[in-house]
């Protein structure tokens, strides 16, 4: 296991549990804690086969930690931007298994906007998200202003970030931003299920999934289904896909390689 000094990460059947570790500070995000998260993503989609994003702590994480040697006087935050946010979305984007945000508090600025990254949010009940940007001068980041107007639409998506109002888990869920806000007692039980169904699930064809849906926004008709016609090519190729048609006619669990 690599030594961390921000975050936490175990790969256990074939489950990465990433959990941010400064409780302290809420998880406030320091330029640390993204390389940290970056090279934990990156190296657990190489040996795990789900990816769950969670914090220490009552809070998930309350954003960019200002106290990490900003400039107020003169900051560079298109080169913070640039060189620390960005490789951590991608990382999450680009990973080849699927990651889960378990939001088990507050998530706030950039803690909101890199949870809603991720493939799928499972959030508990007292957690909230909020854009906070505003309430500095500022504008969405890490992704924001692509993912939430996607989730919500342009009218929800423009009043949490102009009023940065506190949006609770359960608002959240009705407004289709996350997949499920549970009860806080059925919060570690829930997300632990769902990573461990994916966990032992067509691993190959969930990266696939992940790139169709991510991929439509740029596409037209015609490029959707020409890309699904490729992809559910390659995906009715795999073995995968042979055990599951299997294990469907003798009518038993399936037992998927993600291969």
């Amino acid at each position: 296991m690599t030594d961390y000094q921000t975050i936490t990460s175990e790969i256990t059947g074939g489950k990465a549990v990433i959990r941010l570790n400064r409780p302290d500070k809420y998880n406030a995000l320091t330029s640390q804690m993204r390389a940290e998260l970056t090279d934990a993503i990156r190296t657990a989609e190489g040996k795990a086969r789900v990816i769950v994003l969670t914090g220490n702590g009552p809070a998930f994480c309350s954003g960019q930690d200002l106290s990490d040697g900003t400039n107020i006087a003169d900051p560079d935050l298109e080169r913070v931007l640039r060189d620390e946010y960005q490789p951590l979305v991608r990382a999450i984007d680009e990973a080849r298994v699927p990651v889960i945000a378990a939001v088990n508090g507050p998530a706030a600025g950039a803690g909101a906007n890199i949870a809603l990254g991720c493939d799928v949010v499972i959030a508990t009940e007292s957690a909230y998200f909020l854009q906070a940007f505003s309430r500095i001068g500022l504008i969405p980041d890490a992704g924001g202003t692509y993912w939430l107007p996607r989730s919500v639409g342009g009218p929800k998506a423009m009043g949490a970030a102009l009023f940065a109002d506190k949006i609770t888990a359960r608002q959240a869920d009705d407004w289709g931003m996350i997949w499920e806000a549970v009860p806080d007692t059925e919060f570690e039980a829930t997300w632990n299920a769902r990573a461990d169904h994916l966990a032992n699930g067509p691993t190959a064809a969930y990266a696939m999934i992940k790139q169709t849906i991510r991929q439509n926004w740029g596409n037209d008709l015609t490029g959707q289904l020409d890309l699904e016609g490729k992809l559910q090519g390659k995906a009715g190729q795999s073995r995968d896909f042979k055990e599951g048609v299997m294990a469907f006619l003798e009518k038993r669990a399936p037992k998927y390689e993600g291969r």
